[in-house]
């Protein structure tokens, strides 16, 4: 199996104390496409995988102080460094030298005789079962957290030889030890700076001090110390374990020690017994860094719904805010409305009384100078009759009665704007009502005639249906204000086109003029309540609000739209309706 072109080549970390054989291996394992890092002792290699995990290790098994087996199972008892694939050689041979370093934990063991292809297919083969580890990143996974870190051990033994002895034996399987020689320095060691031991040893049968009152002070730290939080440590008493010391193993074990090994016990022993105690150790210092990780990533997940909760919050409520501004917008709306509306009906009750009041003041005169005009008009000719002989008194007649008649057309002018305005009023008939479009449109024009004149020509297509079902007040009053609007619209002279036509369902009336137009960008405000585009003081801004809103009462339409001539074209929609 070959790396990908474009792949990072896997790193191998190479522990072997023989110059030859390391060069060797390494120019073999870098022809093969490998990047190999080389150390001498298995404590340099242990450390440099705190710097950074390889892909795999290569290790002799028989190395300068910690031995290749030793390594593999300090490796084994990280949770960081216990995947990591490992290659055990050696140039021995044995069945149990074998079983051996298996069992401490690597998976291939390899004589330093065999054929290089063959090793170097080893190699990809334990690459190739750990899954696609190889090529990772560099440092990835030690540079945040140590992977391996040897265990601290602190013998205390008042004999040098033995001091040295222990030191020694316990250094060759890999940990970093500690010696002192009494109580004071022992204390001091396990009080100073730096990092903590994981296992004192003790020599219980010490003449140079009291060895139970040493333990009792270490246990009372290991418990001040799991109080703060902080890891303990195991406490090995080293003594007689003979039937005849059951007083000193109850001593020793009340006082705290966790194992009591023979001073005369083989070294082995002593080592297995140091080496179950610090394994346990390093096993629950890692339960414990996964736990905290597990927390952490627990807290971690708690803040994350804890934000994205108040990131629903908050969108709930921008939500909500946007959803208050929105109705508090349209209440506005509706207020303008409902005050458009208001000011419309005061204006139209005004208007009515207004109207009312001077059709009622007028025609009463008007009722008594038409009834004493056709009197004085008999009279006149009574009086002609009787004066033919005199033909100047009969010219003075004949000019009195044509005055009479002049003024008999004028009264009647009066009187048929009298009716036009009590039928425009019409205040009591607010509900529908079959309406005459034609007198209507007709009636408005006589009202409006002042603002037409001479300049303006008024042109009619009524071929729409001559009578439909509204209130004829409103309608008036909508034909009205467009009709009032398209004049005012009309600088010099134009005309008007009043149009009325059938549709689906609609009654439709189109009104254009000559006029200038209306704008594209204003058509969508020009009906909103007291938007005026006439000079101040020329208009309210209520003309084509009240014709929307009165169009609007009987379900209709009212737009706008560009004539044919260029001007404006109001066209007014109405729901037909059975009388």
């Amino acid at each position: 199996m070959s790396a990908a072109p474009d792949a990072a080549p896997a790193r191998i970390l190479l522990v072997e104390d023989s110059e030859t054989q390391a060069l060797q291996l390494r120019l073999l394992l870098e022809g093969r496409g490998f990047e190999v890092a080389r150390h001498a002792t298995a404590e340099a290699a242990l450390d440099a995988m705190n710097r950074g995990l390889p892909d795999l290790v290569v290790a002799d098994y028989h190395l300068p102080g910690m031995n290749g087996d030793e390594l593999t199972r300090q490796m084994r008892l990280s949770v960081r460094t216990r995947a990591t694939p490992v290659l055990m050689l050696t140039e021995a041979s044995g069945r149990d030298l074998e079983r051996q370093g298996l069992e401490s934990g690597a998976d291939a063991y390899v004589p330093k005789s065999a054929d290089r292809d063959l090793l170097v297919l080893r190699i990809r083969a334990l690459l190739r079962e750990r899954g696609g580890a190889a090529g990772a990143p560099a440092g990835e996974t030690g540079a945040r957290l140590p992977s391996f870190r040897r265990a601290r051990i602190l013998v205390v033994d008042g004999s040098a030889t033995y001091r040295a002895y222990l030191a020694a034996l316990l250094g060759q399987e890999g940990h970093d030890v500690t010696a002192a020689d009494g109580p004071e320095r022992a204390l001091a060691a396990l009080e100073g700076p730096g990092p903590g031991f994981d296992c004192v040893t003790v020599d219980l049968l010490g003449t140079g001090f009291d060895a139970i009152a040493l333990c009792r002070r270490i246990a009372a730290l290991r418990e001040a110390a799991a109080g703060a939080g902080a890891p303990g440590l195991y406490l090995v008493g080293i003594g007689s374990a003979a039937a005849s010391s059951k007083d000193l193993l109850v001593q020793a074990f009340s006082a705290g020690v966790d194992d009591v090994v023979p001073k005369g016990a083989d070294a082995d022993v002593l080592a297995i017994r140091v080496r179950t105690l610090v394994r346990r150790k390093l096993l629950e210092e890692d339960d414990r860094r996964v736990s905290d990780e597990l927390r952490r990533h627990e807290r971690a997940a708690e803040r994350a719904q804890a934000e994205a909760a108040a990131s629903e919050a908050k969108a709930a409520l921008a939500g909500a805010l946007a959803q208050a501004n929105q109705d508090l917008e349209e209440a506005n709306h509706r207020l303008k409305d409902t005050q458009a509306k208001l000011v419309q009906a005061a204006k139209m009750a005004s208007l009515g009384e207004l109207v009312a009041g001077i059709a009622h003041e007028i025609n009463n005169p008007l009722a008594f100078i038409l009834a004493h005009q056709g009197t004085v008009e008999r009279l006149i000719g009574e009086v002609a009759a009787q004066a033919d002989a005199d033909a100047p008194a009969r010219r003075a007649l004949d000019k009195a009665r044509d005055r009479v008649g002049s003024m008999r057309l004028g009264l009647t002018r009066i009187q048929d704007l009298v009716v036009n305005l009590r039928k425009f009023s019409r205040l009591d008939e607010g509900e529908m009502q079959t309406v005459n479009v034609p007198d209507a449109i007709e009636n408005v024009l006589a009202l409006i005639q002042h603002k037409l004149g001479t300049r303006i020509a008024v042109r009619r297509a009524l071929g729409g249906a001559p009578e439909i079902h509204c209130t004829p007040a409103l309608l008036n009053q909508v034909v009205m204000n467009v009709l009032g609007n398209a004049a005012d619209a009309i600088p010099h002279e134009g005309t008007i086109t009043i149009e009325t036509v059938s549709e689906a369902g609609n009654d439709v009336i189109r009104i254009s003029d000559t006029g200038p137009g209306v704008p594209e960008e204003l058509r969508e405000r020009i009906f909103e309540p007291f938007f005026t585009t006439k000079p101040v003081g020329s208009g309210t801004g209520l003309g084509l609000a009240i014709a929307y809103s009165v169009v609007q009462a009987h379900s209709g339409a009212i737009t706008v739209e560009t004539a044919p001539g260029g001007g404006a074209c109001f066209v007014i929609s109405i729901p037909r309706r059975a009388a």
